[in-house]
């Protein structure tokens, strides 16, 4: 299924996207996607409805993220190998861990503003793991049994703030906007292989990234396994997995973000997204 939250921000509406594409409401059915609705058993009971007879959801309503009620948004650093090539990193033995606050969380076409100061606003595009039911302590072999779906992530980054004030990553990575999430929230029983999906980004219209998730370091049920060790998972919570290269800091002159560009991204299977760029007020 393609689930996704429709509406104005802050009042979105659940909603599911049907074989012929169109927008069909899902209210009378989970009061959002958050929380015990992303339970892989609730999920199965949504499949089993017969989808011809929600209500169409009429026009070309605002999309808003994906998931609903997130609690932690957490992301992983260098987890592509040739993206750490391209910055100079080495691949770190374990995965690198930061948090992005979940008040970065908007619409997968939302505006992305550039926060004030900022002078490396960059992009990258990830593939975003929402977990469906609580997950902690679970070993590699179930660790998707934990998985509710996939989507698209963009995790946009201020490098200047993430790597020249000092301190950790997360003032780089949490200014508002910049974690636009969607647009659907595609149930795993779609994503047969999390580990082989096309992804790219464009800035305008120019492709500058193009890669797979099949150079990710860690894959999701490692990640997934990996993180319940040292908290509990909880349903509602996107796990950002990396990005592949092509990112603004790693060209040669630095490239990056100014007002009035247009970036696209996607990953395949799981939909686009397209954000306009403008300065924060």
């Amino acid at each position: 299924m393609k689930l996704l939250r429709y509406g104005t921000p802050g009042h979105e509406k659940p909603g599911l996207l049907d074989a012929t594409g169109t927008l069909r409401d899902l209210s009378g059915h989970v009061a959002d996607l958050s929380g015990a609705a992303l339970d892989p058993d609730k999920l199965a009971e949504l499949k089993a409805l017969d989808l011809s007879g929600l209500p169409v959801v009429a026009g070309n309503p605002r999309l808003g993220p994906c998931v609903g009620g997130t609690g932690k948004f957490v992301c992983i650093g260098l987890n592509y190998s040739d993206h750490a090539a391209e910055t100079g990193a080495k691949v770190p033995p374990e995965p690198i861990i930061f948090m992005k606050a979940t008040s970065a969380i908007v619409g997968p076409n939302d505006d992305l503003l550039i926060p004030r100061g900022s002078t490396k606003t960059d992009w990258e595009v990830e593939l975003g793991v929402v977990i469906g039911r609580k997950a902690k302590y679970v070993s590699e072999a179930e660790a998707l049994d934990y998985v509710a779906g996939y989507c698209v992530v963009h995790d946009v980054s201020e490098r200047a703030f993430q790597t020249e004030r000092h301190g950790q990553w997360t003032k780089g990575k949490s200014c508002d906007t910049f974690g636009p999430t969607g647009p659907w929230l595609v149930t795993k029983d779609e994503v047969p292989d999390p580990q082989n999906l096309p992804m790219w980004l464009k800035v305008n219209g120019e492709t500058v990234q193009n890669g797979s998730t099949k150079t990710m370091v860690y894959g999701v049920a490692f990640l997934v396994s990996y993180l319940s060790q040292f908290m509990s998972l909880q349903p509602g919570d996107i796990i950002s997995t990396g990005t592949p290269p092509g990112v603004g800091m790693g060209m040669k002159p630095p490239r990056f973000l100014k007002a009035g560009d247009v970036v696209e991204l996607g990953v395949e299977g799981l939909g686009s997204q397209k954000q306009s760029v403008r300065a924060d007020e």
